[in-house]
């Protein structure tokens, strides 16, 4: 099947086969998006699709342009563009659904030079005449990818933060998977534990290069994942957690011990807290670092830090 983003390709470009109820070629393919759920990927598809344009205030550099302007691309007319030969001009409309080009008398103003052309064209729909939107596409049968995914709205908002990465992954790969919002999540920020580590260990500053996106699917994996908000209840309740690490935190534990060095500001963090048994693992933090490798992945405990320290005091800060 390949990936996600050629089949969404080729089932644009089929539209004309699928939907056209007309025996002439068609002017053009017209893509209604009402919610605007696939508008943050229009760019990167507009790469793969030369002949994709959107409707919306002029600017020839993204392809983008008013009615009018649309239409003079179907008959040539716009300087230093040219279609490929075998191409309909495809043209999304983001905030506008089917009914509005349906409703002729009642269509805005801005729409009105479009209006005609679901006559000479073909609208991109599902066959129940809805648009396409991400979970339509991921799960349906006819015309999508017939995967198994999740309805919740906390996966179709994951989804939606995710499409960008989305379009990206095999489709072969993600048969007899569940989709839902830990996948959706975790597709957008790559390596949770690894970030959860970064989060405790840089704080503000891990937030700041995290676009909102990223930001919040990573809060959303932590609360689903380790039933911790890192919004709410804040590094120091993280760090306190961690050097417990009861429960699901034992694997973010054991990621920490693999290169401790990586993360230099959680012992601060750490000995901070007001958990008594929180210090005493961090106390011997130095030679925690210095130890050999069984210390780090067996034991954990603090009366075995002490016994290391104390054969190991000269090396010691």
């Amino acid at each position: 099947m390949g990936l996600i983003k050629d089949h969404f390709i080729a089932a644009i470009r089929q539209a004309s086969v699928f939907n056209s109820e007309i025996q002439v070629t068609p002017a053009c393919i017209l893509w209604p998006d009402s919610d605007r759920q696939w508008e943050a990927v229009i760019p990167h598809l507009q790469t793969e699709l030369p002949e994709l344009f959107i409707l919306g205030d002029y600017d020839p550099k993204t392809r983008t342009g008013p009615a009018i302007w649309l239409r003079c691309i179907i008959v040539g007319n716009v300087e230093d563009i040219s279609l490929p030969q075998d191409r309909l001009p495809i043209f999304y409309l983001p905030g506008v659904s089917r009914h509005d080009l349906r409703a002729v008398e009642n269509c805005p103003d801005y729409l009105k030079p479009l209006a005609e052309l679901q006559y000479r064209g073909v609208i991109w729909s599902q066959l129940n005449a809805k648009d396409w939107t991400i979970l339509a596409f991921l799960k349906s049968d006819q015309g999508g990818l017939g995967l198994d995914v999740a309805q919740d709205n906390d996966s179709k908002n994951a989804m939606q933060l995710a499409v960008y990465h989305l379009l990206d992954e095999d489709a072969d790969l993600l048969k007899g998977k569940r989709l839902d919002k830990d996948y959706f999540n975790t597709l957008l920020i790559g390596d949770p534990v690894r970030d959860l580590l970064q989060w405790l260990d840089l704080g503000d500053a891990f937030r700041d290069r995290q676009t909102e996106n990223q930001w919040q699917a990573f809060v959303e994996v932590c609360k689903s994942q380790l039933a911790f908000n890192p919004e709410t209840d804040g590094i120091l309740e993280g760090a306190a957690r961690l050097a417990v690490y009861e429960g699901p935190w034992k694997a973010v534990w054991d990621r920490y011990c693999e290169a401790p060095r990586r993360y230099p500001g959680i012992p601060d963090q750490i000995l901070k807290c007001k958990n008594a048994n929180a210090e005493s693992f961090f106390q011997y933090r130095y030679a925690w670092w210095l130890a050999p490798v069984e210390y780090r992945t067996r034991g954990h405990s603090a009366q075995g830090f002490k016994k290391y320290r104390q054969s190991s005091s000269s090396q010691s800060p």
